[in-house]
């Protein structure tokens, strides 16, 4: 049962500094920028080595959910510990903890929500697990797999290229409806409307 009185802590996965701004790694990040802007905030730096933004989502007044947007500003393999600090420091439960990350085993433009599971090989995944286990809800954003023999390390520190900038702001802002949905309308909702 969670108390209704928490917020939720919506994580976006990605790595700090301008030269990573529009790699793949770092689609949460433009996730939860996106999510800040809807909710009209600016980010502020936090004691447990995130950036946050905290108010609501959703239709204004009571149906609104309170939401913390949080980009974690120690490296991607090390998230787990920012994430389970503000998990502690807003009182949030597990449940109501969403991380939004790139997922290289679903094609590009597609989303899957779930609660749970492993972490395929991703580094923010595993820290996160191992900082607080895995009942976390995941936003997972489809980057496909690297082309050729191309080590999957240096296709996810890469810019998204040209064909899929094209539809980027369109799959980011899909993402971020996705979480909006979650949130508001539970995982069940969410998954029938996006899991494609």
């Amino acid at each position: 049962m969670t108390d209704d009185s928490s917020p939720w802590l919506i994580v976006g996965l990605g790595n700090p500094g301008p030269e990573y701004a529009g790699n793949r790694h770092n689609v949460g990040f433009m996730v939860a920028d996106l999510l800040a802007e809807r909710m009209g905030a600016k980010f502020k730096a936090h004691k447990a080595r995130a950036q946050v933004v905290e108010g609501r989502l959703g239709a204004p007044g009571p149906t609104g959910r309170r939401v913390v947007v949080a980009k974690p500003m120690s490296f991607m393999n090390l998230s787990g510990g920012p994430t389970a600090a503000l998990r502690d420091f807003y009182k949030v439960p597990v449940g109501r903890i969403v991380a939004v990350h790139d997922e290289l085993d679903i094609d590009y433009g597609t989303l899957r929500l779930k609660v749970g599971g492993g972490d395929n090989g991703h580094n923010g995944l595993k820290s996160i697990t191992k900082a607080m286990g895995p009942d976390y809800c995941r936003v997972r954003f489809g980057i496909g797999r690297p082309p050729g023999r191309m080590p999957v390390a240096d296709f996810v520190l890469k810019d998204f290229s040209s064909t899929e900038r094209k539809e980027l702001d369109y799959q980011v802002d899909r993402a971020a409806d996705a979480v909006e949905t979650l949130i508001l309308d539970g995982l069940e909702r969410a998954q029938g409307t996006y899991n494609s």
